[in-house]
């Protein structure tokens, strides 16, 4: 295997970096000729593949949450469906080869939010009793690939690539074995998997769009297992030294070392080769590029002059309602009064909803003693997940008339630069497969955001028939796009406006909801879909 660099015929050494990358046979078209980089300086920079700007960093923390500044764009299209795959890199090499120091310096340099690194070491098996006293005496091998489950490891990472939510074991190598809580893992547009025998089962392969090989000198991969195992791992280096005699290093030779020809590309000295990660940075960014999506132009056009969907419900427009929707939408009304008749439509709102969940005949006995037939709740519980920010305002309205109903949370944000809807942000109960969830939102224009929400409810394994979409105000153009993505979504209005402007208002409308009610200024370009202040 020889060196490559700039245009791909002069050595390493002429580019000022002795075997910077190594290119393997067989890497055809997603191999190292994709990632150099073109010597024609004229060609214009490349188009960045977020919003933000290289000198802040992507995301916000807090002592309990980080909360991305760079949203996660669409990975569905109009139909709701998904239609670009995280893109995943598999990071292979022998036991402290740096790995993960090479994981880390690629998540640095690609500056793009929503990417996961994952670690092969969650996936060892559950040991037996008899294979726990072997592992307490260094006697069991954690180097075979017997010693994983594979079958659990393809199956989490085909559902991560695809877009679902999964949950990781979490292995502790003092106890050797998996600790009672998993972790939850969604989101990722990039996914960075590594292992030492991330190249040795046939399907899990194929989930790699892009293999490295780390190839670090054996006498250094010893040094550093020796620091690690015994500072914290808490090993002591007779145990440590016997392992590696014993297990490690041969298992080097027999399973880990002959893979290095399966690699795309192959790295040596790991971490510092900051060529090589520069390189495979250029390469991932190209790739996102060629996947990004544009959504809401595709709804703004599709489902023109069709008849409202059966899935529809608008509320009976009322003197009452009619007089509510006069005041709200008045341009001339204070925010107290917007705020007590919003939340007076919220009310009514809510309790339309709460009649489309499934209920059965329930008797029961009056103070009388006689014999009531009414009826009760058919399910195992409900859910309420707002859209932030406005979304958040009918949360009190939901729990004035459910009164043990869990609550998640949805940030979504336009990106001023391409239009598109961003996730930033989400937390959602644990386990809402069964619920019927009810998803508010204030206004929904494009049905933009509507949809990436419920996306992401069914990326988490909710229910679409259990879904309800509960909003004071739709434009015609948010109820078809929303309908025809996911027809078994109920939605539930108080008001329909016919027409979407230029610049996504609803028409007559009602303003910038979040706005008016939390009495903050409206940006100029803002749009009835966007959830929060727009993103940087």
């Amino acid at each position: 295997m020889s060196a490559v660099c700039a245009d791909g015929r002069v050595s390493a050494m002429e580019c000022g970096e002795k075997s910077a990358v190594r290119r393997t046979s067989g890497g055809g078209e997603g191999s190292l000729d994709r990632l150099l980089p073109s010597i024609n300086t004229s060609l214009s920079p490349r188009k960045r593949t977020t919003s933000q700007c290289k000198s802040e960093p992507p995301l916000l923390r807090t002592s309990k949450r980080t909360i991305y500044t760079a949203g996660r764009p669409p990975w569905y299209n109009e139909h709701g469906t998904q239609s670009k795959e995280a893109f995943v890199i598999g990071l292979c090499g022998g036991s402290a080869s740096g790995k993960t120091t090479v994981a880390r310096k690629i998540i640095e340099a690609l500056d793009v939010p929503w990417v996961v690194l994952l670690s092969m070491d969650s996936f060892y098996k559950v040991l037996t009793a008899e294979q726990q006293l072997q592992a307490a005496n260094n006697d069991y091998n954690f180097d075979h690939p017997d010693a994983f489950d594979f079958s659990l490891l393809v199956h989490t990472l085909r559902k991560l690539k695809q877009g679902k939510s999964v949950k990781i074991p979490v292995y502790d190598f003092t106890t050797h074995g998996r600790q009672k809580e998993w972790k939850t893992v969604y989101g990722a547009s990039v996914i960075i998997f590594e292992g030492i025998m991330l190249f040795a089962d046939k399907e899990l392969l194929k989930l790699l769009d892009m293999k490295i090989f780390v190839d670090t000198d054996s006498d250094i991969r010893l040094v550093r297992r020796l620091r690690r195992d015994i500072t914290e791992r808490g090993r002591d280096i007779e145990g440590v030294i016997k392992q590696y005699n014993k297990f490690v290093k041969p298992a080097f030779e027999q399973y880990i070392e002959p893979t290095m020809r399966l690699a795309d590309i192959v790295v040596p000295r790991g971490g510092g080769n900051m060529v090589a990660i520069d390189l495979i940075v250029q390469h991932v960014h190209s790739q996102l590029e060629e996947r990004e999506l544009s959504v809401r132009a595709a709804l703004a056009s599709a489902h023109q002059a069709q008849p409202l969907p059966q899935t529809l419900s608008v509320l009976e427009s009322t003197p009452q309602v009619r007089g509510m929707h006069t005041i709200i939408r008045n341009k001339e009304t204070s925010r107290d009064e917007f705020i007590f008749y919003s939340k007076r439509l919220m009310r009514l709102l809510i309790e339309r909803a709460l009649s489309f969940l499934p209920s059965q005949v329930h008797v029961v006995q009056t103070p009388q003693g006689e014999d009531y037939e009414g009826r009760t709740f058919h399910g195992k519980r409900i859910t309420g997940v707002s859209i932030l920010r406005a979304g958040e305002t009918m949360e009190p309205a939901l729990r004035a008339v459910c009164k043990d109903v869990r609550i998640g949370k949805i940030l979504i944000q336009t990106n001023q630069d391409t239009g598109e809807p961003e996730l930033h942000y989400l937390r959602l109960p644990k386990d809402i497969s069964e619920d019927h969830v009810i998803l508010t939102d204030c206004t929904v224009s494009t049905g933009a955001a509507a949809m990436m929400a419920i996306r992401v409810l069914l990326d988490h394994d909710a229910q679409e028939d259990k879904i309800l979409l509960v909003s004071l105000l739709m434009a015609e153009m948010g109820v078809h796009s929303v309908a025809y993505a996911f027809p078994q979504v109920k939605i539930i209005t108080t008001a329909v406006d016919k027409k979407v402007n230029d610049l996504f208002h609803i028409i007559p409308g009602i303003g910038n909801f979040g706005d008016r009610y939390f009495g903050t200024d409206a940006p100029p370009d803002w749009s009835d879909d966007d959830m929060d202040e727009p993103s940087c």
